[in-house]
């Protein structure tokens, strides 16, 4: 079978190639499942690079979540094969892949397999951060790379809940889409000074939680905008340089900056609190009352265009790998 292996980290186009590796099979409480499509997050960019929390063991697949059908069983699991389900695993970038029983999530009949691939990633951590936000309706929440498909479906949660939000671009070919989507107002880093606009919308207030995926020189204005007692929730590093934080404003306005990782936060929940998220997460993209849109898919032979796709500025969605 075909599988994307790399082996050693470095640039995603340079090193990922497409690689006939022997079927595998599923131990104790694993499937195996037929991978159907998977998308390229920010997150299995920075893995392939040896950035992100967790490190590859080399060689490696490369990959995080799909959707696939469960095509066979490891000892101790009670399920049948020929499901479609939702699941993470690390080497979803192939034809087939073993996954824990744990991480499945079956697919309603109504969900599209393009929806489906990117159930967990993104949608999952958006919910999990706007509930963590703590911003209540009425208020004001401010997110960094408003464009990106974690973006989008941040806007479409908070507007149906009533919170307004500000979104930062950097080009303003988007800027209706989003709107439409329900973003509130966005501001232009590049033409304007994000601080003033946002004290502005606010009439001098800022913002209650900013969630940052940027860092680099948009976090450190961006906590410029958080009201007194406001917080920087920063759940990515895209411009991988490191912020510098004015001390002094932490202190007065009383501020607080943390980290979001979306598998720390499922382990620290309860499992009522799991079980809500993914329920509300599947009804929400099953009514289509948020949208996950794709804008281009690739075969796992053209591994590095998907890639290189994948990070260009301007997406409007989001890029699939289908075996």
């Amino acid at each position: 079978m075909k599988s994307i292996i790399f082996e050693k980290p470095g640039k995603p186009a340079d090193i990922l190639k497409s690689t006939e590796v022997p079927m595998p099979e599923p131990g104790p409480n694993e499937v195996r499942v037929r991978v159907v499509a998977s998308p390229i997050n920010p997150s299995d960019i920075m893995f392939v690079q040896n950035l992100y929390g967790i490190r590859p063991q080399l060689p490696s697949g490369a990959g995080f979540e799909g959707v696939g059908v469960v095509d066979a069983l490891g000892e101790g699991v009670q399920m049948r094969t020929g499901m479609r389900v939702s699941f993470t695993s690390v080497g979803t970038w192939s034809e087939y892949a073993i996954a824990h029983q744990r991480s499945l999530i079956p697919v309603p009949d109504l969900m599209p397999d393009d929806v489906a691939a990117q159930l967990f990633v993104n949608p999952f951590t958006a919910y999990a951060m706007v509930q963590e936000s703590g911003v209540k309706e009425g208020g004001w929440l401010m997110l960094t790379a408003a464009g990106s498909a974690f973006g989008k479906m941040v806007i479409q949660l908070c507007k149906m809940r009533g919170i307004n939000t500000i979104g930062t671009v950097r080009r303003d070919d988007l800027n209706d889409e989003l709107k439409a989507l329900g973003l509130t107002e966005v501001i232009n880093t590049e033409t304007e000074n994000m601080a003033t606009r946002v004290k502005q919308i606010t009439d001098g207030n800022g913002v209650a939680c900013v969630l940052d995926a940027v860092g680099g020189h948009t976090a450190s204005e961006a906590l410029k905008c958080l009201g007194k007692g406001g917080t920087m929730l920063m759940y990515g590093l895209l411009s991988l340089q490191d912020p510098a934080f004015n001390v002094g404003l932490m202190i007065f306005r009383e501020l607080t900056v943390k980290g979001f990782w979306l598998t720390d936060w499922m382990r620290r929940v309860d499992s009522a609190t799991r079980q809500d998220v993914a329920q509300n997460v599947i009804s929400l993209l099953s009514s289509g009352k948020i949208q996950l849109p794709v804008e281009a898919s690739y075969s796992l032979d053209q591994i590095a265009e998907a890639v290189e796709h994948a990070d260009r500025h301007g997406r409007w969605g989001k890029i699939l790998v289908k075996p």
